[in-house]
Parts: structure tokens; sequence; C-alpha cells
């Protein structure tokens, strides 16, 4: 009886073993996928168009005459609502993560934790409709000269969208600061506010840090609230009041079955798709690299 459940927890442990094996392939298999279908549609584009012009180019009009393709009004745009949200999701959401950690009881914590994270649940097209129906007509208020379709509604927006994720992940970094930090702070006179801004913090930066730039990068990533709210013009603008357009929105925009496959500007789809990809994955490998120098381990 005893051999037999021992054969049986080795038969369950290399189904188990293998199942994470195959998962692990499909994950691999699947970025690799995409990076050949990117790259390889990507081909013909850059056959083309020069990668000089692609990133030094001031203008991006592949649907009209005459064609330019200078990705940097794309760029500019995406940027613009990332760092726009950034700004938001970094405020409220290490404010939150700082209420939460140091300040809110337990029970307190049990309801306003998975209220926050109701908003990492809410469809991006409702975000999206939201930005351009009830922020965009607040900023219009303040601001006269606001046109209807503008990066600062769909930036901060997309802020409040991202909230759950810095505030999340920072909580979490926060928490898992022993006590006896906090203790030996206080045992020397240090109020609650100090300890927070000077024990808590410094000792979780890297966690922190990593949710802003995990953060960042889902932003820029973003489609339907950029789609819906900042507009459609690729403009070269340092003004958030103004009507910008993102990758994600303009890949949304050729995408829509008018543009004839095989042309250049179908396989410009492609061109700023794995322009995307790099870009995110580059934050990623940042956000990886801040939590492997700075992570600190406790005992």
């Amino acid at each position: 009886m005893q051999k037999r459940n021992i054969k049986r927890r080795k038969t369950e442990e290399i189904f188990v073993v293998n199942l994470l094996k195959l998962s692990g392939l499909v994950s691999i298999g699947t970025t690799i996928g995409i990076i050949f279908i990117l790259g390889s549609q990507s081909i013909p584009f850059f056959g083309t168009v020069s990668l000089k012009e692609f990133f030094t180019g001031l203008n991006w009009t592949p649907l009209f005459v005459p064609q330019e393709f200078g990705v940097m009004p794309l760029i500019n745009g995406t940027f613009m609502v990332a760092i726009i949200a950034a700004l938001v999701a970094l405020i409220f959401g290490l404010g939150s993560a700082f209420f939460l950690s140091e300040y809110a009881s337990r029970k307190v914590r049990s309801y306003v934790k998975p209220l926050l994270e109701i908003l990492a649940g809410i469809p991006t097209v409702v975000y999206g409709y939201f930005a351009l129906t009830f922020v965009t007509p607040i900023i219009q208020y303040i601001a006269p000269e606001t046109i209807i379709f503008n990066a600062l509604s769909a930036g901060i927006v997309m802020g409040i969208m991202i909230i759950p994720m810095v505030s999340t992940l920072s909580e979490d970094a926060m928490s898992a600061v022993p006590r006896s930090l906090r203790e030996a702070a206080y045992s020397l006179g240090a109020k609650k506010y100090q300890v927070a801004l000077r024990i808590v913090f410094p000792s979780a930066i890297s966690g922190i840090v990593a949710s802003f730039i995990l953060s960042i990068s889902r932003a820029i990533g973003e489609t339907m609230i950029v789609s819906l709210a900042a507009g459609g013009k690729p403009a070269l603008t340092l003004n958030p009041l103004e009507a910008i357009q993102t990758i994600t929105a303009y890949i949304v925009t050729v995408s829509q079955g008018e543009t004839p496959q095989g042309s250049i500007e179908y396989q410009s789809i492609f061109a700023v798709g794995l322009l995307l990809f790099v870009l995110t994955l580059i934050m990623n490998l940042i956000g990886r690299w801040v939590v492997y120098k700075y992570a600190q381990e406790f005992e």
C-alpha cells in the first residue's frame, strides 16, 4: 500500500512538472511567434522606408499624399500620455500604498484594497468614454481652449486605471519590510510618517520602482482609452490640451479593414507594432534590473 502511494505521488509529481514545462514552452513559443510575425512583416516596410527616415522624420502621414513615415509624432504622443498617467498613478497609487501599509487597520485594509482593485477590472472602453464625457468637460471648464480630444484627459484616466497596479505592488513591497525595522525606529522616537518615508520607503524602493515601471509599460500599450479620448492626429507637440495619436491608436485606425494587404500602409502596422514591442521590452528589462540591483533581503 505504501509503495503504491509513493508511486502515485511520483506520477503526480512528474505530471505537474511536465505541465509546468509545457506552460513555459507555450509562453516562450508565443513570444517567439510574435517576434517572428512582427519582424518578418516589418522587413518589407524597412526595405522601402529607411531607419533614418523612420526614427528622425517629424511627420507621420502613411494614409495621405505625400506619404511620410517619421514615427516621432507617434512616439511623442505615446510617451506624453504615459507620462501623465504615470504622474497620476504615482501620486495616488503610492499614497494609497502608504495608507494601506502603514496607517490602515486590518479591517479597513480588507475593505479598501478590494475596492481599489475593482478599478483594474473595469473595461478600458468604459474608461475611454469616461474620459471623453466626464473628464474632458471638466478640463474644458478650467481651460476653455482645450479641444474635445486631448492628451491630458486620456492620460489622467489612464493613470486612474493603473493605480491598482502601483498600489498593490508597492503595498506588497512595503508589507515585506520586517516589523522589527519599524519598531527600532519607533524606539528612537520617530513618528509614523518618518518611519514610512525614511525606513519603509527606502527598504521597499526596488519593489516600488518596479511597480512604477511596469505600470508605465501598461500605459504605453493601452489602446481603447487613447483611441477614444486622445484623438487621431499625429502631432509633435508638448501641449497636453491638443489632440495626439499614440502607436496603439494608429494600429487600431489602420487595422479596420480598409487598408489593402501588402501595401506600405499595411506594413507600417507591423513596423510600429515592432517598435511598441521593443519599447515595452526595454521597460520590463529596466524593471527587472532595478529589482535585482536594489532588492534587499530581510531575515
